[in-house]
């Protein structure tokens, strides 16, 4: 019921509802982006500006997860936002390996928090993570968007 009242108040305002959405399931927090944008297309709003929202508020969520991993200590990280040691060890290790090139699967349910916190946690060059989680992330609601044209 709450995530229908959720869903509700964020198609209400539009543009502004994707953006707020996105950051939600940028960030750590567990909300479906895809759901309110393909809910938003069929309302009729216009497809660009929908993609360019979503992209803008996920990538701020995304980079919210960041700037926790750059503040915080991994042990805060584990009881606070519920991120498993093994999970966040994994993704640690795969940045050591690839740097912010990782940023581009930023976009991936629940691993995609892991990397962003990871990115922070590791200080990985915030310029070149904010361009690949920005890429990733557009390249989601590009591909989206391209499915969601389909339909019409």
């Amino acid at each position: 019921m709450l995530f229908l009242s959720i869903t509700e108040f964020l198609v209400q305002y539009g543009y502004t509802g994707m953006g707020v959405a996105a950051f939600l399931a940028g960030s750590f927090i567990p909300f479906s982006s895809e759901v309110i944008l393909t809910g938003l297309f069929a309302s009729g709003l216009h497809l660009w500006p929908l993609i360019v929202a979503a992209t803008v508020g996920n990538v701020l969520g995304g980079l919210f997860n960041y700037s926790i991993g750059r503040m915080c200590n991994e042990g805060w990280v584990y009881r606070l936002f519920r991120v498993k040691e093994e999970k966040l060890d994994r993704s640690k290790k795969q940045i050591r390996t690839h740097g912010a090139w990782m940023g581009l699967l930023a976009w991936l349910p629940i691993l995609g928090t892991v990397i962003t916190i990871a990115l922070g946690i590791l200080r990985v060059n915030f310029a070149k993570s904010l361009c690949t989680i920005a890429i990733g992330k557009f390249l989601r609601y590009l591909a989206l968007g391209y499915i969601l044209s389909l339909t019409q």
